[in-house]
């Protein structure tokens, strides 16, 4: 169902490749967050990215100019350390992932294996200090038993110099080897609409959620029942849009978050 924008309470922003690129904010983020709060909406960040913590982002877009509050950033890594509280309470669990992500679940009381160690569960994410090492044990698990959950299947991260390997990319290396599929969380998945609706406490018709991935950000309100915009600032472009099957486009497409104004 399309909704008119007037009717949008609560703006869901996806960071890399819509609101930044590396350290450069796109041109006009800040007036759009700054318009849509003066407005009385509501705007949250959301980011598949758990390569950093919580913190780590709220400096990023303190220092690039935007107008937020730490309490409005959230990441899949908050998914899936509610998702491992909730559903899989007690069990440990081996992170390929970055000492942030590890942190943030040490933080929630999920107990973490270290190498050596037997582990439950497997987690696999955007690992920016991925080692062969650590796949390794990562498969030997998997192939022992243990559950394979991955945060988040984005291929690839965009940067301000290009793209580099994201955390689908790194599942996509361990399903290969192992031939086992994971259970994943992030966007585009249930388990993460139902927590933005959660947190952004506005029914899914309230809401619009912003980003530049069909697969990821587009495809959460398709199978959600939430208003996608996609922006062409980040990885997806015109043409891929253009492509995409009738079922997989978006409600609205703007060169930027700044033509949604």
């Amino acid at each position: 169902m399309q909704i008119k924008l007037d009717d949008v309470k609560c703006y869901i922003l996806d960071m890399d490749g819509t609101v930044y690129l590396g350290e450069n904010p796109i041109k006009g983020a800040r007036e759009f967050v700054e318009r849509m709060k003066s407005s009385g909406r509501k705007t949250l960040f959301f980011t598949n990215n758990t390569s950093k913590d919580k913190k780590v982002y709220y400096q990023r877009l303190k220092r690039m100019g935007f107008d937020v509050d730490e309490s409005d950033i959230y990441s899949s890594g908050d998914v899936t350390a509610r998702f491992l509280k909730s559903e899989r309470h007690g069990k440990s669990v081996y992170v390929v992932g970055t000492q942030n992500l590890i942190d943030l679940f040490r933080k929630e009381g999920i107990r973490i294996a270290e190498k050596g160690e037997k582990a439950d569960i497997v987690v696999s994410s955007f690992d920016t200090t991925l080692t062969y090492e650590k796949l390794v044990i990562a498969c030997d698990l998997i192939r022992g038993g243990a559950e394979y959950i991955c945060t988040h299947p984005d291929v690839n991260c965009p940067t301000e110099t290009g793209f580099i390997p994201d955390s689908g990319a790194i599942s996509a290396l361990i399903s290969l080897s192992t031939g086992v599929k994971p259970l994943v969380l992030g966007k585009p998945e249930k388990y993460t609409a139902d927590f933005i609706l959660s947190v952004a406490g506005y029914p899914a018709e309230n809401i619009a959620v912003v980003g530049d991935r069909l697969y990821t950000d587009i495809a959460l309100g398709i199978k959600n029942g939430i208003t996608g915009i996609l922006v062409l600032s980040g990885e997806t472009t015109l043409k891929d849009c253009e492509n995409a099957a009738p079922e997989k486009k978006p409600t609205y497409v703007a060169e930027s978050v700044a033509d949604i104004m």
